[in-house]
């Protein structure tokens, strides 16, 4: 069974979408995640021991809430930078 002309273009407008969406997710987490171990060696430096102190899967912890924490502060970034582009005052 063959699907139309225009179904067969919406599915690789579709699939052409999705490779490139994949591909820039893809990228973007991988410098979150750097910031986000970065940022872990620096916490745990800090609290004064070494990453070599910890269990892998709390380390693993450790990075997951600064990514959590990274990506918070984009939303939240996101959304001043959409109110000021919007001309909209958070202070009356």
């Amino acid at each position: 069974m063959n699907l139309p002309e225009n179904q067969l273009r919406d599915n690789k407008r579709s699939n052409f979408l999705r490779r490139n969406y994949d591909k820039v997710k893809h990228k973007y987490a991988g410098k979150i995640r750097h910031k986000a171990i970065e940022r872990a060696r620096t916490r745990i430096y800090l609290h004064g021991r070494k990453p070599e102190d910890y269990e892998p899967d709390v380390l693993e912890v450790i990075v997951k809430e600064e990514e959590d924490k990274i990506i918070s502060e984009y939303k939240s970034r996101g959304i001043v930078a959409l109110i000021a582009a919007l001309g909209l005052s958070l202070f009356p």
